[in-house]
Formats: structure tokens, sequence, C-alpha cells
């Protein structure tokens, strides 16, 4: 983390690495949404926040005003050496129309709901082994010794990766998605492994092909022609990342929520049949992922002079308690009835994975209640998050109550 001078009005300053809005952003989303509902930064070059629903769906909907080629934001753009248009860094995320379809269109089978549904027995196992190995004790930390294990090992067999490996993958999404405020030098030289790790995967799969997302990439073809190794490269890397942070944030963000919500704890021991409906307002109200976009030309937009390369971080987390929107959007109701939530995203980059990241969620949150009916925080000052554009808790210490 480079030091950096505290952001003083986040309207004309903002940073999502500013230890503020990585200890809660949701005043200061509340406070712009008042007074300045899309706010700008000269920091990473320069960038705009909207944050009500309407700005950030506008947005994630306009393919002619803004190009999804890099979807983290950083100190640097991509340069004429990244792949080009329209495959992007790490497809489809980052593909732009019409190329996008095709790139979506080739992982949407491995992610569908019936292979999905398939994987919930091998999670709810994974998940009995973890609780296991905590024994008996009265205090465990949930972060480190319980939600951080989950998607990496699904995201890990998934591709085919050596379970050995797991402690590197999540190395990879810091590097990735949290150490985003180091100057353009330094990431490119921390991403340099995570190339070279991936590189000997896909040689290793060209000599030995598997039943994996991994060798079912590289035998796909594209109008008769095999995937360039650069989609091939960016796609495993973009469902080793977000594969794994998303779901890992969602899992820890909501049972921080139950430990310090003990009524709706109770009801979803007692009233295991809200479970589906608790888990959309788990996704709303803790909604984890933010994403980037770059504006394509000099243009007015919303009222805000954008220019050329400018970022634009699309706060769906926001969205999400726009009161224009959701009744009682800032408080959670564990039985929302009608809920209509961005959390996966909005227009045609909605996030493929959602029925893995339901599952996920679903199958960790049974597991561990049912473990454990009663549990509290044992120190509110101890929890930690994670900075940048997914956004969940990590140091979670748990109380055992009996």
């Amino acid at each position: 983390m480079t030091i950096k001078p505290p952001v003083e009005d986040f309207a004309t300053d903002w940073d999502h690495t500013d230890p503020q809005w990585v200890a809660d952003p949701y005043p200061i989303w509340e406070d712009l949404r008042e007074r300045c509902p899309v706010a700008h930064t000269d920091r990473y070059g320069g960038g705009w926040f909207p944050v009500t629903h309407a700005g950030v769906s506008a947005i994630a909907k306009d393919t002619e005003n803004f190009t999804s080629r890099s979807v983290v934001i950083g100190n640097g753009r991509p340069t004429e050496e990244d792949p080009p248009a329209p495959i992007g860094l790490a497809p489809p995320i980052t593909s732009d129309p019409p190329f996008h379809q095709i790139a979506r269109r080739l992982v949407l089978p491995a992610l569908a709901p019936g292979p999905v549904h398939a994987l919930e027995p091998q999670v709810r196992a994974l998940c009995v082994r973890l609780l296991d190995a905590l024994g008996n004790r009265e205090e465990i930390n949930a972060g480190s010794e319980f939600t951080q294990f989950i998607p990496v090992a699904v995201i890990r067999q998934m591709l085919g990766f050596p379970e050995a490996d797991e402690d590197l993958f999540r190395e990879f999404v810091h590097v990735v998605l949290e150490a985003v405020d180091l100057p353009e030098e330094e990431r490119i030289e921390a991403f340099a492994p995570i190339e070279e790790y991936f590189i000997r995967q896909i040689e290793d799969h060209q000599a030995n092909p598997a039943n994996d997302l991994t060798s079912y990439l590289l035998d796909a073809e594209i109008g008769g022609q095999k995937l360039a190794l650069e989609h091939v490269f960016g796609t495993m890397i973009l469902t080793l990342v977000a594969g794994i942070d998303t779901s890992w944030s969602a899992i820890a963000s909501s049972l921080w929520h139950l430990s310090t919500h003990p009524d709706d704890l109770a009801r979803l021991v007692n009233e295991p049949e809200l479970m589906p409906v608790a888990i959309e307002e788990f996704l709303r109200f803790y909604a984890p992922v933010t994403m980037a976009r770059l504006v394509k030309h000099d243009m007015d937009y919303l009222g805000c002079p954008m220019k050329q390369d400018d970022w634009i971080l699309l706060g769906f987390p926001a969205a999400n308690r726009d009161p224009d929107v959701f009744v009682d959007a800032d408080k959670f109701i564990i039985d929302r009835a009608e809920n209509r939530h961005v959390a996966f995203g909005l227009g045609i980059h909605r996030c493929a994975g959602s029925n893995l990241a339901r599952l996920e969620l679903r199958v960790a949150l049974e597991e561990f209640i049912k473990r454990y009916p009663r549990f509290e925080l044992v120190d509110a000052d101890a929890v930690t998050w994670a900075q940048g554009q997914v956004r969940g808790a990590r140091n979670l210490p748990f109380r055992i109550l009996k």
C-alpha cells in the first residue's frame, strides 16, 4: 500500500482505497447521493463515481460511450501491448460488443444452473470439513479459518489447478484487486508471477488434457479457430480472481451481519425456509462488487465533463441502497419480499457466475449456523475489510455461545 494524502471531500477527491471508505463506505455514499450523485477524483489519472441507481444503470448499459477494456482501476491505462479490443485483458468481462457476446457464450455452459447445482454436495462437504477442523473451541476466526477457503477450493477444482497452490490464489486476488494503489511499474512487477503461473498451467493442460475448465477453454473454438492463448489466459484469470474474491467477501460479510444481529440469526436458525430470501438481502445490503469502465471519448454525461480514458467506478453497492428504488433502503430486512438488487451488475456484463455465488453463499451459511446456532463478534475493532473494488470482511473473531 502506498502512502497517500487522506481524502477530505469524497465529492471532489474520492478514493476507494481510503481507510475511511474501506472501513465504512455507506455514510460516504449517502452523503454523495444527497449533494453530488456523480463524484470526481484526480487520483488514478482521473475518474468518476456515480452513486445513484439511475446513474449506475445508465452507464452500465451504455456500451457506445464506455468501454469495458479495463475493469479494475489503477494508476495506468491499457497500452498497445495489452490484448486489444475486442478481447481485452480478461474476456468476457473486458470485451466490448459484438465480441463480448461470443466470449460470454463460451463460459455460460460451465456456469449454468445444472452444472452449478451438481457442485452442491462437494461444496457442502467442504464446509463440513472446515467446521469439523474447528473442533469445540469457544472462539474461532470465521475469516481465516472458514470463509477464505470455500471459493478458493471450488474455483481451483473448476480450473483443474493443484490443491497445494491455494495459498497462492489468495495472494493473486490481493495483487489484482487490492493492491491497486501501487505505482503502475510496481503493479506490473507484482503481476509477473501470476502471469508465469498461468502460463505454466496452460502448458501443463496442453500436455495433459483434463476434464476441467482450463482444458475446455483450450479446446474451444470461435469460427472454427481455437481461442487465442491470450483469450484462454485472460478468462482463466477472470475465473480465478473474480470467482474467489466475490464469494469470499459475500460469505464473510453475511456472517459478520449475523454475528452482530442476533435477531436475524435466530430467525434464520428457526425459519430455514427464509434462507433463499435472506440470501438476496445479504447480496443487496452487502453487495461486494464495484466495477470499472473507461470513457471512450470526451463528452458531457450525467452533467459531468468526462474526458477520454477517465475511469468510471460503477457503484453497484451504492445503487442497492438508493431510497428512490428500495423501500427502507438503509435497513437490512431479512424477509424483504421485493428485492431487484444489482449485486451482480447490470447490462451485458451482468455476472455470469451468479448461480455459483448464490450456491456457495447459501451452503456456507446453512452449514455454519447449523453448527453454530448462536455466535457473536468478539471485538468489533479487530474486524478488517478488503480494500479496492471487492469489499468483504476478512478478520472475523467470533465467540461461540451455548
